[in-house]
């Protein structure tokens, strides 16, 4: 262990220096340095974080983000980077796909200009819920003393439950391309993900409110999600008329 910080200089006793933070316990970069402790720490850093947080998305999703914004922190993984890994490894997949996702939304020139869009900003078309679903949840329920920015954070880890299910029904459907089995899968895909909505926001506040009380508001959620979810993709799909091609 260094006497002094390797990073910003300042004399330290600990295994971690008190000015930055920097772990004391640094190592000259070699190969085996970098299989053995990067490498791997790295994958099982990510199945620790990534997988627990996706398990606990679907297994207990309000109660789980709850604690994290409560301070419960350690073991759960950045909702806005495991929004991004969704959605590349979304995009990759669907590049092998016979039907294509976008397809499952309308088979007419509806919502051409949407996915002319999501090709090149998917990232910040699924982000650009967020603050709206976070506004609503904030007027909706604010007996719960949740500020926005905490409804910014519960909404953004909701986002990631929903880009799980839409992989999901994309990667089932990738070996298809008929419009019937597409029709259903969207079908499908809708109910999962009206659902999900609703699970999540009832066991979140479910502190908060009354059952009843939170039945009602927890379905007028769902619906006020619905509508800004269509409005901001009609919005999308006239700019991606008017200025991609």
């Amino acid at each position: 262990m260094s006497e002094k910080c390797l990073n910003c200089n300042a004399a330290t006793k600990d295994n971690f220096c008190s000015i930055c933070g920097q772990k004391n316990s640094t190592h000259r970069f070699s190969l085996e340095h970098f299989i053995v402790h990067d490498l791997i720490h790295g994958v099982f850093h990510l199945d620790k974080g990534f997988f627990f947080t996706l398990k606990e998305l679907f297994t207990r999703p309000g109660h789980s983000v709850r604690e994290y914004v409560q301070g419960k922190r350690v073991k759960y993984f950045n909702a806005f980077t495991a929004i991004i890994i969704i959605i590349g490894v979304g995009y990759f997949l669907g590049e092998f796909a016979k039907g294509k996702t976008i397809d499952l939304s309308q088979t007419d020139k509806d919502f051409e200009g949407f996915s002319r869009v999501t090709k090149h900003y998917a990232k910040l078309i699924a982000l650009s819920w967020v603050p709206f679903y976070a506004l609503m949840s904030y007027l909706l329920f604010k007996k719960s003393k949740q500020n926005y920015s905490e409804n910014l954070i519960l909404n953004m880890y909701m986002i990631v439950g929903i880009l799980v299910i839409e992989g999901i029904f994309s990667v089932t459907i990738l070996p298809f391309a008929s419009g019937m089995v597409l029709k259903g899968a969207l079908g499908l895909m809708t109910i999962a993900k009206i659902c999900y909505i609703f699970w999540f926001y009832y066991q979140y506040f479910s502190t908060s409110y009354g059952k009843v009380n939170l039945l009602v508001r927890c379905i007028t959620m769902v619906f006020i999600i619905l509508l800004i979810t269509k409005l901001i993709a009609q919005v999308v799909n006239k700019i991606g008329l008017a200025y991609f091609h």
